[in-house]
C-alpha cells in the first residue's frame, strides 16, 4: 500500500509568501479658498407618525402673523352698513395640501382673522400662578379659550378677567364641542372651594367676575349649592364685586335654577349652544334647547333687574332659518343678552367645522339680535360666552340700574320722613 500524501501547510511567517502589493492613494493638497463639499447626511424614511403630524394644522396655523395687503381680516369698510342686511364681501380662504406624497388631500387653513398670540404677558404668569396655588380651575385653560391672552393679559390684574370654572375640571357630560375632560364619576367636590374663590378674586380686586361649572350629574343638586355658596362668600368679601354666573340645566330641576338665582349674583347665564335642530348632535344627551330656555325663563323670573344670557357657536352647518327661530324663542323668554362666536374644534376626536364664518357675517347677526330687542349682542369669531368687551357692557347696565333704583329708595325715605312730620 501507497502511503497517503501529507496535506502541504504554509507558514503564514515564512519569507516565501507574497506580500500583498501596497496601493497608495494619490495625495493631493486643497488650495486655501477651495470650498469642501457639504455634508449630506442620509435622508430618514418618512413614517406614520409623521404622515399624521403633516396632515394636522401646523404651528403657523395658530400664531397671528402681521397683516398684509392679501391676508389682512377685512375692515370696517368691508362690513354690512345698517342698511345692507347682507354681507357684501368674503375673503378668500386659505387652502393646503397635506400628507404623503401619494396620498395627498386639501384642507382649509385657520382664517387670519382667528389667529390670536401666544400669550407671555406677565400678568398671565401671575394669575396663572395665582389659580394654581389655590387648587383653582378655569374654563379659559380647559376649554382652550383663544382670547386667554386678551382676557389675561391685561397691563395689571384689575383690568383682567378669567372665568372660574367651579366643581373641578371633570365633567360628567360629553358635548362633542367641549374639550372638557369627562367622568361618570368624577372626584368629590372640595369643601374649601368657596372660600379659596372668594379670596382669589379678592386678591385681584376684580370689579366683574365669571363664575361657571362643569355638570355633576353624579350630585343629587347637580352641584347647586355649591355654587350658591361659593357666590355669597364672594359677596362676603367683595360686596361691590358683579357676579355672573354660567351654571347647566341641573336636568331641568328649576328648584336649583331658583337657589342659585336667589344667591346674590347679577347676571345669571346659561347657553343654549346652538340651534334647536342641532341640539341632539352637538350637545349631550341629556341636555335640551328646549329645557335650556326653561332654565333661562326662570332665571328672569327669579328677582327684579335679574340679567340672563346665552351664547351661540356657529359655523356648525346651522341655517338662516333656524337662526332666526332660535332668536325668537330666546325673545320670548325675555333673554336680555347673546353672544355669536365661530366653533374652532379643539381635537380631532371632536366635531369638525362645517363652516368658518366670516367677521362681516357675524357683524350682520349682531345687528339682527339689537333690532329684535336684545339688551346686547356681542358677535364675532373670537367671541365666547365670557367675553370682557360683553362684560363691560353689563357692568355699566347694572351700575346704572342700581344707581336709579338707589336714588328711588333715597327720594321714597325722603318722602316717608316728610309724611311722618307732617
Amino acid at each position: 500500500m501507497m502511503a497517503s500524501k501529507a496535506p502541504r501547510l504554509r507558514c503564514l511567517f515564512s519569507s516565501h509568501t507574497t506580500p500583498a502589493p501596497i496601493i497608495r492613494q494619490p495625495f493631493s493638497r486643497p488650495f486655501a479658498t477651495e470650498v469642501p463639499d457639504p455634508y449630506t447626511p442620509s435622508r430618514r424614511p418618512t413614517t406614520t407618525f409623521r404622515d399624521r403630524l403633516n396632515v394636522g394644522p401646523s404651528f403657523d396655523d395658530f400664531v397671528a402673523s402681521p397683516p398684509s395687503a392679501e391676508t389682512s381680516a377685512p375692515t370696517s369698510s368691508d362690513l354690512p352698513s345698517s342698511t345692507d342686511d347682507t354681507p357684501t364681501s368674503e375673503p378668500p380662504l386659505r387652502t393646503a395640501l397635506v400628507g404623503p406624497a401619494n396620498r395627498k388631500r386639501q384642507i382649509t387653513r385657520l382664517p387670519t382673522w382667528l389667529q390670536t398670540p401666544i400669550p407671555t404677558s406677565p400678568n398671565y404668569k401671575r394669575i396663572k400662578s395665582d389659580l394654581r396655588g389655590l387648587n383653582l380651575h378655569t374654563v379659559c385653560e380647559e376649554a382652550r379659550c383663544p382670547n386667554i391672552n386678551d382676557c389675561w393679559g391685561g397691563s395689571d390684574k384689575s383690568a383682567a378677567t378669567a372665568t372660574i370654572m367651579l366643581m373641578g375640571d371633570t365633567c360628567t357630560r360629553g358635548c362633542r364641542f367641549c374639550s372638557v375632560k369627562t367622568s361618570r364619576a368624577p372626584p368629590p367636590l372640595d369643601p374649601h372651594e368657596p372660600e379659596h374663590t372668594a379670596e382669589a378674586l379678592k386678591r385681584w380686586g376684580l370689579g366683574y367676575v365669571v363664575l361657571t361649572s362643569v355638570d355633576r350629574d353624579d350630585l343629587a343638586d347637580g352641584g347647586a349649592h355649591h355654587f350658591a355658596e361659593t357666590i355669597r362668600k364672594i359677596k362676603d368679601k367683595a360686596p361691590g364685586m358683579l357676579v355672573e354666573a354660567l351654571t347647566g340645566d341641573y336636568a331641568g330641576d328649576l328648584e336649583m335654577v331658583d337657589l342659585v338665582a336667589g344667591s346674590g349674583l347679577d347676571v345669571y347665564a346659561h347657553n343654549v349652544e346652538t340651534v334647536e335642530a342641532l341640539t341632539p348632535v352637538v350637545r349631550d344627551r341629556r341636555a335640551g334647547f328646549r329645557q335650556s330656555l326653561r332654565v333661562l325663563e326662570r332665571a328672569k323670573g327669579a328677582g327684579e333687574g335679574m340679567i340672563t344670557k346665552t351664547s351661540v357657536m356657529l359655523g356648525l352647518g346651522e341655517t338662516e332659518d333656524q337662526l332666526w327661530e332660535m332668536l325668537r324663542e330666546l325673545r320670548k323668554v325675555g333673554t336680555d343678552v347673546v353672544t355669536f362666536g365661530q366653533y374652532m374644534q379643539p381635537t380631532k376626536r371632536h366635531m369638525p367645522v362645517d363652516t368658518y364664518v366670516t367677521p362681516a357675517v357675524f357683524e350682520m347677526w349682531r345687528q339682527r339680535a339689537l333690532d329684535m330687542g336684545f339688551l346686547y349682542c356681542a358677535s364675532g369669531p373670537l367671541v365666547r360666552s365670557s367675553y370682557k368687551a360683553g362684560e363691560a357692557f353689563i357692568e355699566n347696565v347694572i351700575k346704572k340700574r342700581k344707581g336709579r333704583r338707589d336714588v328711588t329708595m333715597v327720594d321714597d325715605v325722603g318722602r316717608m320722613s316728610q309724611d311722618a312730620s307732617i
